[in-house]
C-alpha cells in the first residue's frame, strides 16, 4: 500500500479522496490555487502546496507542474479525482513515466475509450449493441445529410472528443442539418480543441442508465450494477439514484455482463463507469465509457455497500479484488441531488459571493459530500458544483421522503443554490413515480424553476414570524416582531452560561420556523 498520495483536484472530490486515504493510513498532499488558498481540502490534507493563480489552466490542468510537486513531496501516486486531468491519457503516461501510479486506468485504457467515435468500433468488435450511427466523423454537411436520411431523422450530433453536451446538436430535419453541424463543430473545436463530429440515430424519450465497472490488474472485472440518471438539463446530471426502477434483475445481469465485455476489449483496470441509453422497450444502446471516478459514485456505494474509492486505491497499489460477481445486489434506495452555486429561477445562472451561514442536514441515511464552509468563496473560476446530498433509504419512496427532509434541514445563506428546485423534483408526482426519461426535466423546467412570488418579502416575512414566535417562547427578551425584524443580522438575547449564550440565533430561530410553516 502506498504510503503518501497526491490529490490532483480540488472541492469535495479532493475531500473524499483524503479521507480515503485517511481511513487506509495514508498520508495525502493537496494542491491547491490562489482561490482555493482557504478551502476544507487544504486544510485536511497533511500537506498542501500552491501550484498556481485562480484559472484552473494555471493551476490544477498544470499537469507538469502537479508531477513536479509529486516528485518533490515524496508521494508514490497521484489521485485525479473527476475532471480536470482525470481522463487526460497524456497525463495517465507522463506519471507512469515519472516512475508514479495513476490512481485511475492505463493511458492506453483512457486512449481507447477517449474518443467517442473509437470507443463504437472499439465495442462494437465485441458485441456490445450501439445506438446506430457513424463509426468515423463526418466531414460536411453533404455526407451528413447523407447519412441521416440513411437513419431517418430526428439525429443527433456529437462531438467525438467530447462530454457534458459540448457540441451536441438534435436534427430534426435536412434543411437545420448544414448550420448545426457547423455550430456543433465550432463548439467542440474550442470545448475539446477536436472539431471531429459523428452522427447517431436520435432516440425519444430514452433513460440514461449506467453500469459501474471495477476492474483489477489480476484478470478480475466485475460491474456493480446500475444507476439511474435521466434528470439532465442540458445533458448535465442533476439527481442520480441506484437502482433504476426500470431495470430487472435480469436486465442488469445482461447490462452488467455487456459493461464488463466493453471494459475487457478496452484492457480496462480500476473503477470505470458505461453509459447507455435504455428505451421504452428495454433495449439498451452503450453510450461511452467514463474513465474516472463518477460524481454520482456515493449511490453505488451506497446501495452496495463498498468504498469505491478506498478499492481504487487497493487496485493501483496491485490488490486483486476478493469479491464475486454473486456478492453484489442492491440493498435499499440511494439517491443524490448535486447542490451548485446556481440560481434556477433565472436560467440556472451562476451565483457568487462568500457562504454566510451552512446548517447541514442530519439524521438517519443521510451524507454530504461538500467541499464549502461558511466563510467559502463562491467564484466564477470553477464547476458551480458545491456538494452533494445523499440519502439511502430501504424504499425509493422511503428515498425520496427522506431526501425531501435533508433538503429542507439544509440551509446556505449568501448565495443562491439549487436547494428549492431539488425540493420541487421530489414532489413532483412524475418523478415520484419513476416515471422519468432524459427529456423529462427539460418538458417540466418551467413548472419546476418558477421563482416564488417576492421571494424578498416572503423571507422577510418568514424571519418576523420566526422572531414573533421565539418572543412567545423568550418573552421579554424582544418588544415585538416588527422590531425584531428590524434587527436584522443581530442575535436574538439568549440565556448564558460563563458569558457564552446558549440560545438560538435569529437565524436559526428563523430557519426553523421556516421550515415549520412550509
Amino acid at each position: 500500500m502506498f504510503s503518501k498520495v497526491l490529490v490532483a483536484n480540488r472541492g469535495e472530490i479532493a475531500l473524499r479522496v483524503i479521507r480515503a486515504c485517511q481511513e487506509l493510513g495514508i498520508k495525502t498532499v493537496a494542491v491547491y490555487s490562489a482561490a482555493d488558498a482557504r478551502a476544507p481540502h487544504v486544510r485536511e490534507a497533511d500537506e498542501a502546496v500552491l501550484v498556481g493563480p485562480p484559472p484552473s489552466s494555471q493551476s490544477y490542468l498544470v499537469g507538469e507542474h502537479l508531477i513536479e510537486v509529486a516528485l518533490r513531496t515524496g508521494v508514490q501516486a497521484i489521485h485525479p479525482g473527476y475532471g480536470f486531468l482525470s481522463e487526460r491519457a497524456w497525463f495517465a503516461r507522463a506519471v507512469r513515466e515519472a516512475g508514479l501510479v495513476f490512481i485511475g486506468p492505463p493511458a492506453e485504457a483512457i486512449d481507447a475509450m477517449g474518443s467517442k467515435t473509437s470507443a463504437r468500433q472499439l465495442v462494437m468488435a465485441a458485441g456490445v449493441p450501439v445506438v446506430p450511427g457513424t463509426t468515423d466523423s463526418v466531414r460536411d454537411a453533404d455526407e451528413a445529410i447523407a447519412i441521416a436520411q440513411s437513419f431517418g431523422f430526428p439525429v443527433l450530433l456529437k462531438a467525438a472528443a467530447g462530454g457534458g453536451g459540448k457540441g451536441m446538436r438534435i436534427v430534426r430535419a435536412a434543411s437545420d442539418l448544414a448550420d448545426a453541424l457547423a455550430s456543433a463543430k465550432r463548439e467542440a473545436q474550442n470545448a475539446f480543441g477536436d472539431d471531429a463530429v459523428y452522427i447517431e440515430k436520435y432516440i425519444e424519450g430514452p433513460r440514461h442508465v449506467e453500469i459501474q465497472v471495477l476492474a483489477d490488474m489480476h484478470g478480475n472485472v466485475l460491474h456493480l450494477g446500475e444507476r439511474e440518471c435521466s434528470v439532465q438539463r442540458r445533458h448535465q446530471k442533476m439527481i442520480e439514484e441506484a437502482p433504476s426502477v426500470a431495470v430487472s434483475p435480469e436486465l442488469r445481469a445482461r447490462m452488467g455482463a455487456t459493461a464488463v465485455a466493453a471494459a475487457r476489449a478496452a484492457g480496462y483496470v480500476n473503477a470505470g463507469t458505461c453509459e447507455f441509453l435504455l428505451d421504452t422497450n428495454g433495449q439498451y444502446y452503450f453510450l461511452e465509457m467514463n474513465t474516472r471516478i463518477q460524481v454520482e459514485h456515493p449511490v453505488t456505494e451506497l446501495v452496495m455497500g463498498l468504498d469505491l474509492v478506498q478499492w481504487q486505491i487497493r487496485v493501483a497499489a496491485g490488490e486483486a479484488l476478493p469479491f464475486a460477481q454473486k456478492d453484489f445486489t442492491p440493498r435499499g434506495w440511494a439517491m443524490e441531488c448535486r447542490i451548485t452555486s446556481e440560481d434556477p429561477s433565472n436560467g440556472f445562472l451562476p451565483s457568487t459571493g462568500r457562504i454566510e451561514y451552512l446548517h447541514l442536514p442530519t439524521g438517519p441515511g443521510v451524507r454530504w459530500d461538500g467541499g464549502i464552509e461558511a466563510g467559502s468563496d463562491i467564484g466564477l473560476h470553477y464547476d458551480p458544483m458545491l456538494a452533494k446530498l445523499i440519502v439511502h433509504a430501504p424504499t425509493r419512496a422511503l428515498a425520496i421522503a427522506r431526501m425531501r427532509r435533508a433538503l429542507r434541514e439544509l440551509t446556505i445563506d449568501g448565495i443562491e443554490t439549487s436547494r428549492g428546485f431539488h425540493l420541487r423534483v421530489m414532489d413532483h408526482p412524475e418523478f415520484q413515480q419513476g416515471a422519468i426519461h432524459i427529456q423529462w426535466l427539460e418538458q417540466n423546467l418551467p413548472a419546476l424553476t418558477a421563482p416564488v412570488s417576492d421571494p424578498s418579502a416572503i423571507r422577510l416575512a418568514a424571519v418576523a414570524a420566526a422572531l414573533v414566535a421565539h418572543t412567545e417562547r423568550q418573552a421579554g427578551h424582544v418588544a415585538s416582531g416588527a422590531h425584531a425584524a428590524a434587527m436584522g443580522e443581530a442575535s436574538l438575547p439568549s440565556a448564558t452560561v460563563r458569558g457564552e449564550p446558549t440560545g438560538p440565533t435569529w437565524r436559526e430561530v428563523a430557519r426553523r420556523e421556516a421550515l415549520r410553516s412550509s
